[in-house]
């Protein structure tokens, strides 16, 4: 086809239909029709020639223009889009290199296989332009709630309505066997929006315990209100689920809140949820006390913490072992994942079992190193004492207060095993030489014989090797995926060495072999020690 006057407004007026149509800017679809007309010419004029169009925005009128651009000499490649400086002195009056000539050429007729062509051009930069409006209006919502139309099912994978697009709830993001049926009404939770060659994807969730948070937000207005905070939650979707709330208005109780009159707020979300059963739990800084609130409906006796580990061993009464525990360990993973620490249960008959085979062991300990009989090592364990080196370095007073035992017996004690201690460290650093230990980590400060042949067994020989450990290899450490939390054992964990430890040895390790800057770790501790003074003072203004 010509572009001719009688066709002129009619791309205006397709231009507008189609941006309405999509929701879009008229501009971007004229911008199409001016790249399509572009590429139309070039196939008349030349590929190499620049040729750009410009369609009227008011009378609908395109023209064609041909575009040169001014180049050194010794930059000139394309004959029909460049010229010298020389060149272009006869068509402009003082021309520079990167100016632009341009002169209009008479329009082209578009033909059959141009106008198809023309066609796709378009049609891609309205796709093109549609997903756009989708990914902005959609990438601010990820994290909300929000009401779709079931559209089909495909392998389990629904694909839903959401007004200005498609989403879609995978298999493993519903609840328990849900099923749906074209154009039945659904509340998901967006998940993620993520910008695909395709078009923006919309991935729909509600089975994550951000789904439930929400739910619990359009129900209690406290929540939205920001008066009630949700701590934590935990959920086994379609089954049972845990929800730690704290209220910062001592006159309102948070668990009672959520509950409602008569239960009518917990029982919507209920029933959303497909029957699932929610505890709702008051959240507390003490880790402890929110484990007993965490591990209800059961009754805690004891608890005892390990915040180095991030584990945490909890002593019930033997007839509440199973209502902890829970069916299938429901109640103590949820607990688990709702507190992020790793669960220990034991009946008090077992804490007890276990109490007393530790005792047996230290007190064997020290009978056969110590070359002492059982009731006098039943008296050291007794006091509290766990090794041999906190005999042989503790202050003398500490081992004058068991009974029977005076100055000459303490000392007697310390240098048994003082010279135990000596004998095993010896023993250690022979076995690592024989492994193939370099001296470099030998004379390596901070590290004990016995830390030495660990590491020597883990084919840690040289200082080298050693600097490039990362901390979680030497002190161990715990991984979450999936919602599980699966431990790493560290090389030197056995040493009870600590993470933060870990990290300075390495740190020292690498100053010595010239890989760090000792100044750059200076500076960057001056930082901390700043940073720190900030907050404490900010605190301290508050």
């Amino acid at each position: 086809m010509a572009i001719t006057s009688a066709n002129q407004l009619e791309l205006l007026q397709t231009a507008e239909a189609v941006a309405r149509e999509k929701m879009i800017d008229p501009n971007l679809v004229v911008e199409a029709m001016e790249e399509s007309l572009a590429r139309a010419a070039k196939s008349r004029y030349g590929a190499e020639m620049d040729i750009r169009v410009s369609i009227d925005r008011k009378t609908g009128r395109a023209t064609f223009t041909r575009v040169r651009t001014v180049v050194a000499d010794d930059e000139l490649e394309n004959y029909q889009a460049e010229f010298t400086v020389e060149q272009a002195k006869q068509y402009m009056a003082n021309p520079e290199v990167g100016q632009e000539f341009s002169e209009e050429v008479p329009p082209v007729e578009m033909g059959r296989i141009a106008a198809q062509s023309a066609k796709q051009v378009i049609l891609q930069k309205v796709r093109e332009a549609e997903r756009d409006r989708q990914y902005e209006e959609f990438k601010d919502r990820a994290g909300t709630i929000i009401n779709g139309l079931v559209k089909r099912e495909e392998y389990g994978n629904v694909i839903v309505d959401v007004g200005a697009g498609e989403a879609i709830l995978r298999r493993n993001e519903k609840i328990g066997r849900e099923s749906y049926r074209p154009n039945d009404r659904i509340r998901v939770y967006i998940k993620d929006v993520r910008r695909e060659q395709r078009g923006p994807q919309i991935f729909l969730s509600r089975t994550a315990p951000e789904f439930m948070a929400e739910l619990f937000k359009m129900e209690v207005p406290e929540i939205y209100d920001g008066i009630i905070e949700i701590k934590a939650v935990a959920r086994d979707p379609g089954s049972r689920a845990k929800i730690a709330v704290i209220s910062y208005d001592g006159s309102i109780d948070p668990v009672g809140a959520c509950v409602g009159m008569r239960g009518s707020r917990v029982q919507a979300v209920v029933n959303e949820l497909q029957g699932e059963k929610i505890d709702i739990i008051p959240w507390n800084e003490d880790q402890p006390t929110f484990l007993v609130n965490a591990l209800q409906p059961a009754e805690v006796s004891k608890v005892v913490l390990d915040e180095e580990a991030g584990k945490i061993e909890v002593v019930v009464p033997e007839e509440q072992l199973s209502l902890a525990i829970g069916r299938r360990g429901q109640n103590v993973r949820l607990a688990s994942q709702l507190t992020g620490l790793d669960i220990d249960i034991m009946t008090e008959e077992q804490e007890s079992q276990r109490r007393q085979a530790e005792f047996e062991l230290r007190t064997k300990l020290f009978m056969d190193n110590l070359d002492l009989d059982e009731f006098f090592a039943q008296l050291l364990v007794s006091e509290g004492f766990t090794n041999l080196e906190e005999v042989a370095y503790v202050e003398v007073d500490e081992l004058l207060v068991i009974d029977g035992v005076d100055e000459d017996t303490a000392s007697e004690l310390q240098a048994r095993a003082r010279d135990v201690i000596e004998a095993q460290n010896k023993a250690a650093l022979d076995a690592a030489r024989a492994l193939g230990v370099d001296d470099t980590l030998i004379e390596f400060d901070g590290l004990t014989p016995q830390m030495i042949e660990a590491l020597a067994k883990d084919d840690v020989k040289r200082l080298e090797d050693f600097a490039t450990c990362a901390d979680w290899e030497l002190a161990g450490g715990w991984t979450t995926v999936n919602g599980e939390r699966t431990k790493d054992e560290g090389t030197l964990e056995p040493f009870d060495l600590s993470l933060e430890d870990a990290q300075k040895l390495i740190m020292t390790a690498r100053v010595l072999l010239g890989w760090v800057d000792p100044a750059e770790l200076e500076a960057d501790d001056v930082d901390e020690e700043f940073d720190a003074d900030i907050d404490t003072d900010e605190e301290a203004e508050a």
